[in-house]
């Protein structure tokens, strides 16, 4: 019997002007959310919005080959967020114009990266230590848009006893930003325990008209969908859970519509999600980044591949896009056996064998 869906089916969201297909974010998730993996997730099918890494509104003014990378897009990465971390508002205000130029559709302040090289600027999470400056701020930035909408993203306060999340996100509406972001952890707890909901909850409780959209600790469509219910938020951004199932989105967006969950990509469209992805990373980087990514990146995917040995332990020896190739075209064509001897009965599901062994 399916699952059902939520009693009001979430409805595709608006940010300003601009009309998402759904309700649902990719999260800009810093080393891994360039515009390779985006493309792989959008064409996955579910994704609202994506969102580029954070961006140093220095280095964006200077285009600095590193921003630039960081920065790039496409046709078909849209609608795309820009996300800017820092908190030297004029610096912001002019990164911002940049953004825009540069084909951002929406621009997003980061008020909730907790790692220190941001805060020790007085950037990411420790904005929410000083809202006065941090609302002044914001309004600099909002005054040099012309047509995206401003968004921000927060964490629930500094620590557990300074909660400042509900009253900053109430002010920032009222200065003119369009969608607030709240991952339900605060900063000293960085990536540790579990994201709050009630905390979401109370952010969600403390606007007036604009959306929320809750973050944190969502790996299954059952968890965005829990969020919603109990929160109340109107969408849902997801981060780690995306790298080793893209499809998430896609599953989610599913779940939360009509109650099922679409049955998994089939190895062969899995090994084809890697070889485009991979492949994005050779035409927008270069042969020798894509491989040197790739060793780590193998790991995200093989969690959604199992039994996969024959791909993880070779991919992490590769050299070259031919050494990718080969690895992938020979993995898949030892799982399609591997999988039809399970079917016949002659192996059992879960076993993992060597391609030296089935040579």
């Amino acid at each position: 019997m399916p699952d059902l869906p939520l009693p009001n089916a979430p409805a595709p969201l608006t940010v300003g002007g601009l009309r998402l297909a759904t309700n649902l974010m990719l999260a800009p998730i810093a080393g891994y959310c360039d515009l390779a993996f985006r493309l792989v997730a959008r064409s996955c099918g579910g994704v609202g919005l994506g969102c580029t890494d954070l961006l140093s509104p220095d280095a964006c003014l200077r285009e600095t080959p590193r921003t630039l990378r960081l920065a790039a897009t496409n046709d078909e990465d849209s609608p795309l967020c820009m996300q800017l971390y820092g908190a030297k508002a004029d610096l912001l205000a002019d990164a911002a114009r940049w953004a825009e130029d540069r084909g951002a559709m929406v621009v997003d302040i980061n008020m909730g990266c907790p790692v220190d090289k941001v805060t020790k600027l007085d950037g990411g999470s420790k904005l929410l230590c000083n809202p006065d400056n941090t609302l002044r701020m914001v309004e600099r930035v909002k005054g040099a848009l012309r047509n995206v909408p401003l968004t921000c993203k927060l964490r629930l306060g500094w620590e557990a006893n300074s909660l400042t999340a509900p009253a900053l996100a109430r002010r920032l509406e009222e200065v003119g930003v369009s969608l607030i972001t709240i991952h339900g952890r605060t900063a000293a707890q960085k990536f540790g325990g579990s994201a709050s909901l009630d905390g979401i909850a109370a952010v969600v409780a403390a606007v007036r008209a604009i959306p929320v959209i809750g973050n944190g600790d969502v790996r299954t469509p059952q968890d965005a969908a829990r969020m919603i219910a109990h929160t109340r938020c109107a969408g849902v951004m997801i981060g780690r859970g995306a790298l080793s199932m893209p499809w998430i989105f896609r599953d989610t967006w599913s779940y939360l519509t009509t109650g099922t969950i679409p049955p998994p990509p089939s190895i062969e469209r899995k090994c084809q999600l890697m070889r485009d992805h991979f492949n994005h990373m050779v035409a927008f980087r270069c042969e020798r980044s894509a491989v040197m990514e790739f060793r780590k990146r193998v790991s995200w995917y093989a969690k959604q591949m199992n039994p996969c040995r024959p791909l993880r332990e070779p991919m992490r020896l590769m050299d070259t896009a031919a050494d990718f190739e080969r690895i992938l075209t020979e993995f898949l064509d030892w799982r399609l056996a591997h999988d039809s001897e399970v079917q016949a009965g002659r192996a059992p599901a879960d076993a993992e064998a060597d391609l030296a062994e089935v040579a």
